[in-house]
Formats: C-alpha cells, sequence, structure tokens
C-alpha cells in the first residue's frame, strides 16, 4: 500500500511542479500572446481536476499509513474545488473586462494556492519517504 501511496503522491506533486513551471511557462514563450492566453484558459480547467483527483486518490491511498498525511492530501483536493470554480472564472474575467490589477491580484492569489499545494504535497512525500525507509527497516 505504501508504494501506491507515494507514487500517487509524487504524481501530484510532480505534475503541479511540470504544469506549473513547465508547461505553462512553455506557452507563453512558444505562442503569441493572443494564442497563449485562450490556450491557457483551456487548460488550467483540466489541471484542477488532475490536481483533484491525484489529490483525493493519494489520500485515500495514505489513510492507513499515517493520520497527518491523508488530510494534508485531502486539504488539497478540497481546496482546488473553489480554486476551480470561482477564482479560475473570476481571473478569465478580468482582463475581459479591462480590470488589470484585478486580474493581477487574482493571478497571484491562484499561484499562492498552487505553491501552498504544491508545498503541501512535497511535505507529504517528505514523510512518505522516510516511512517507507521505517519499512523497508
Amino acid at each position: 500500500m505504501i508504494t501506491a501511496a507515494l507514487l500517487a503522491t509524487a504524481l501530484l506533486f510532480g505534475g503541479m511542479i511540470l504544469y506549473s513551471f513547465g508547461f505553462a511557462a512553455f506557452i507563453f514563450t512558444a505562442l503569441p500572446p493572443e494564442t497563449a492566453g485562450p490556450t491557457i484558459r483551456q487548460a488550467f480547467p483540466h489541471f484542477y481536476l488532475f490536481v483533484m483527483g491525484t489529490a483525493t486518490l493519494a489520500a485515500i491511498l495514505t489513510w492507513p499509513l499515517s493520520l497527518p498525511l491523508s488530510p494534508a492530501l485531502a486539504t488539497i483536493a478540497v481546496t482546488v474545488l473553489p480554486t476551480r470554480q470561482m477564482l479560475m472564472p473570476a481571473i478569465n474575467r478580468a482582463p475581459d473586462a479591462g480590470a488589470k490589477s484585478k486580474f493581477k491580484w487574482l493571478h497571484g492569489l491562484s499561484v499562492l494556492v498552487t505553491l501552498a499545494h504544491i508545498g503541501i504535497s512535497g511535505w507529504v512525500l517528505s514523510q512518505m519517504l522516510g516511512l517507507a525507509r521505517v519499512v523497508q527497516g
């Protein structure tokens, strides 16, 4: 069970890092701005579903291992829902309405949420690696 929980958490952690620092940055350097923006708008709902599903799976698989790890992963799954359903649409509406400062503030908030999710999943991953070492003895 620990191997499956470890792999699911590693997928969550790595997927968030790859998407946030790799894919999104690549889109804005590889595509012109008029194409990059709409592409990112289409991709982010899928990113949030990935985070929600992977965090949920990791939380379920981690449940039998340690009390604080599973709730930490479940927190990621739960907090990504309002980010996807409320914050992301507000971010998309702001530039359409010409509200550049509102966009910057909301986007900054979404970045902080994602960095918190990455930090939590990284902490859980490091704790699970410690548990795996103990189990292997």
